[in-house]
């Protein structure tokens, strides 16, 4: 019978055979917990045979998407895994989006069963979404009587029963493993298809991360890839995953605390609001070993902070949903570099590109393009978007655009200075709104920032400067002159508005579109 461990050493293995081993092999060791109760990996195995036979009993046929649009909870993961095991697309899909969003995203993915907790069932009522929908149950304590109708379907009444069996399933590294539609704030977002074999390639490249006696604290949604490449490798070497919820700053450190986490995945604005806890020494954060970090700009002052008071290792990683390369910045090794997003990951190739789609020369600023093993099939049902979304070397190779814009140092150190979209051109001029960013964090009345290009008449673009203040009498007038004044000329803000909170993503990601819309309309 073969090991997890012979499966982990060959070419390709699914996340479901890796588990169905861990069930053999530490059926007894805690696979998923989360604020109600927790659940070992024989029995996870167990959960996910129920769940791949009900599926199939159901009609759900290997390649048809499986839509979940719950909070976290051990069922949402033993859905997610389930449907995976069926050979079906799992599709998680934000709960934080509108209602006719969500059933926009539903009805792309084709679906024809859709999970979803109380909360969404609500919601999604009235939307006549064109999915069977079965209810979830809650991720933590609830007074609701669980024998009350309520509509859909319950969980527990809808799985097959504690001895089903599995469907016999031939997956090949090319089929479907997941839909993750990207973050849009208009229109419906893009089903991104990722491969078994990118899944493979997320498990297979952490062999010395230690995910096989982790403790992974998760704090950021399901249905999010920043997520699912911190969850997916704990899982396929058998360490333990702690669904956290909501996230809240001092209850993550609790939580961290009670479970003895050693691994953890945080997006930049929550390590800034953890370490700013006064209290924060006071935790026992001793067993953690790796803390990741991704999808949005990562300030250096606060990658050194947390470098020298939380104990492990900090790796930052610059990736995409989509795949395409990868970058890795050990943190802790390379203090010199923490302005940049580290080097390459190997078996990663990154290249820049200038507008016409040439290779610029070494040194010079370019579009990011990049290819490596964990790469998207493309977008759902969107040829066209998916071919723009590619570039082709000479000799034929793919690529996927990233949308950012980099440089690399002579060590090969990436320094990303900007979205391509977000590029201000102003008479004529780039002006990137990071290094303006860079410079109004520094000022000492300024608790966060974002800047935008908005519409000008003299000179097409002007950059202008979104502030949260930190006191309610900081001088913005002082805050703009103090600022252009370590500006270029092509650079200066032409304003500065303050606000309570900048509108962000579930992942921390700044909503620039969002900003500008709202300086258009004022």
């Amino acid at each position: 019978m073969t090991t997890a461990a012979d499966m982990l050493a060959t070419g390709f293995a699914t996340l479901p055979d890796l588990i169905r081993a861990h069930g053999r092999e530490r059926g007894n060791s805690l696979a998923l917990a989360d604020s109600r109760h927790a659940i070992d990996y024989a029995t996870l195995d167990r959960l996910m045979d129920r769940v791949a036979s009900a599926l199939r009993r159901d009609g759900v046929a290997k390649g048809m998407a499986v839509a979940i649009v719950a909070a976290p909870s051990v069922e949402y993961m033993a859905v997610f895994l389930g449907a995976v095991r069926a050979g079906c697309v799992a599709t998680p899909i934000a709960p934080s989006a509108t209602p006719e969003a969500i059933g926009a995203m539903i009805a792309d993915s084709g679906a024809p069963i859709v999970f979803v907790d109380a909360e969404q069932a609500d919601m999604l009522r009235p939307m006549h979404v064109p999915a069977r929908a079965i209810l979830l149950p809650p991720p933590g304590p609830t007074d609701a009587d669980p024998q009350a109708p309520a509509g859909p379907q319950r969980f527990e009444a809808w799985l097959a029963a504690e001895d089903a069996v599995a469907p016999d399933v031939s997956i090949v590294p090319e089929d479907a493993f997941n839909i993750i539609y990207s973050s849009g704030t208009t229109g419906t977002p893009k089903g991104i298809v990722q491969s078994h074999a990118m899944r493979w390639a997320h498990i297979a490249r952490n062999a010395a991360a230690g995910f096989d006696t982790a403790v992974t604290m998760i704090a950021t949604p399901l249905y999010s890839n920043t997520t699912l490449v911190s969850v997916l490798p704990t899982l396929g070497w058998g360490g333990t995953v702690v669904l956290m919820g909501k996230f809240d700053a001092r209850t993550y450190l609790v939580l961290a605390e009670r479970h003895r986490a050693t691994h953890t995945m945080l997006v930049p604005v929550q390590y800034q609001r953890i370490m700013a806890l006064p209290d924060f020494a006071d935790f026992d954060l001793s067993a953690f070993r790796f803390k990741t970090s991704t999808s949005a700009p990562f300030p250096a002052a606060l990658k050194a902070d947390v470098v020298a008071r939380w104990p492990g290792l900090l790796v930052e990683f610059y990736g995409m949903t989509e795949g395409g390369a990868s970058c890795a910045l050990n943190a802790s090794a390379n203090p010199t570099k923490l302005h940049t997003v580290g080097q390459p990951m190997p078996g990663h190739e990154i290249r820049l590109i200038d507008d016409n789609g040439n290779e610029v020369a070494p040194g010079e600023t370019g579009e990011v393009v990049g290819r490596s093993p964990a790469m998207m099939n493309g977008y759902h049902g969107r040829h066209e978007a998916t071919r723009e979304a590619e570039w082709y070397d000479a000799t034929g190779n793919r690529y996927i655009r990233h949308g950012d814009v980099g440089r690399f140092d002579a060590d090969g150190f990436l320094t990303l200075l900007d979205r391509k979209k977000d590029l201000v051109i102003s008479g004529g001029f780039n002006v990137y709104p990071s290094d303006l960013e860079a410079v109004l964090a520094r000022h000492p009345d300024v608790a966060d920032c974002a800047v935008v290009g908005m519409p000008s008449e003299a000179w097409g673009e002007t950059p202008v400067a979104i502030i949260v203040p930190r006191t309610r009498d900081a001088d913005a007038a002082a805050i703009l002159a103090w600022t252009n004044a370590q500006l270029g000329k092509t650079q200066r803000l032409a304003g500065i508005h303050a606000v309570a909170e900048l509108p962000r993503s579930a992942i921390g990601k700044v909503l620039k579109r969002e900003l500008r819309d709202r300086l258009l309309g004022a």
